[in-house]
């Protein structure tokens, strides 16, 4: 078994976001790390026409959710887009690729050359990215933005008070982030089975798996925790892009303290495959809230 896989979960909107995120890859991935792809079946053949290059393998996500022994496929199924991919994300590890894995978002690319030594220590050991996120909801407070700092609140709290964890709210986030296999193990021996649930009742009680596997982390002590910042630069908003952008902040200057950046799909439409779907005036909309630093 690898010591480390680099694995995203995608589907065909974000085809031309993996194709940038997979030709980075290439470009840094001096090491060889093996790096997969999963997509809903039906979507397989589209995503070969134009990864079968740059992927070590491309997986149907239900061949991932077929690993589980005890998956609801059904309260799966009726889960909205983007809950159903957490649980497919979060079950990786079932298929016994590789001891940890880079958990990889579609919008994310590297700008420099990565190796084991990026996510892991000598040991096998992977850092666990955790701080509290006073970046964001510092930033967020400057522009006025509260929701983000009471939507943070509310799922810390939802998680810690599962796992009855009394203490300062963490941020296990942003993504890329490396997750273990006995982390995962470790919920669904404690937390899970003794309850007589799966990890979709728990994503379905609280959709947000970072979270469910930094309280576990904490919880159980499956692997050592050690804490690292965020392992990419992470655009949560265009305004954060442009105003690097103004600042003279570029990818050569970030890539002193990340292994890459992450632009986030919602304000990059324009990477939609097979192309934007919103009609003129909710583009040119989104133009404006742009410029004018809404979004």
């Amino acid at each position: 078994m690898k010591p480390l896989a680099l694995y995203c979960k995608s589907y065909s909107t974000d085809l031309r976001r993996v194709i940038r995120l997979a030709e980075s890859v290439r470009s840094y991935n001096g090491e060889a790390l093996p790096f997969y792809v999963s997509v809903p079946r039906d979507e397989l053949p589209l995503f070969r026409q134009y990864l079968q290059s740059l992927v070590t393998d491309l997986i149907a996500d239900e061949d991932i959710l077929d690993a589980s022994p005890s998956m609801n496929r059904a309260l799966v199924a009726e889960m909205p887009g983007s809950t159903r991919q957490q649980v497919v994300k979060s079950e990786f590890w079932r298929l016994g690729l590789s001891q940890s894995y880079l958990c990889l978002d579609s919008d994310a690319l590297f700008i420099r050359p990565f190796g084991l030594s990026d996510f892991l220590t000598v040991n096998g050991i992977p850092y666990t990215t955790l701080d509290e996120a006073h970046d964001l909801l510092d930033d967020a407070l400057r522009r006025k933005r509260e929701r983000v700092v009471s939507a943070f609140n509310r799922e810390a709290d939802l998680v810690q008070s599962m796992f009855g964890r009394i203490g300062r709210r963490y941020s296990f986030g942003p993504f890329p982030l490396v997750w273990h296999r006995d982390v995962w193990q470790s919920l669904d021996e404690h937390y899970l089975k003794p309850r007589n649930m799966s990890l979709v009742d728990a994503i379905a009680q609280a959709p947000i798996e970072s979270r469910w596997y930094g309280e576990a982390l904490l919880a159980y002590q499956a692997i050592p925790l050690l804490p690292c910042q965020a392992l990419f630069k992470v655009y949560h908003y265009a305004w954060q892009y442009d105003q690097d952008q103004r600042h003279g902040i570029h990818l050569k200057d970030l890539s002193q303290f990340y292994c890459g950046v992450i632009f986030q799909s919602a304000w990059e439409r324009d990477m939609d495959w097979p192309r934007d779907s919103s009609n003129w005036l909710s583009r040119t909309g989104r133009g404006l809230r742009r410029l004018l630093g809404r979004i």
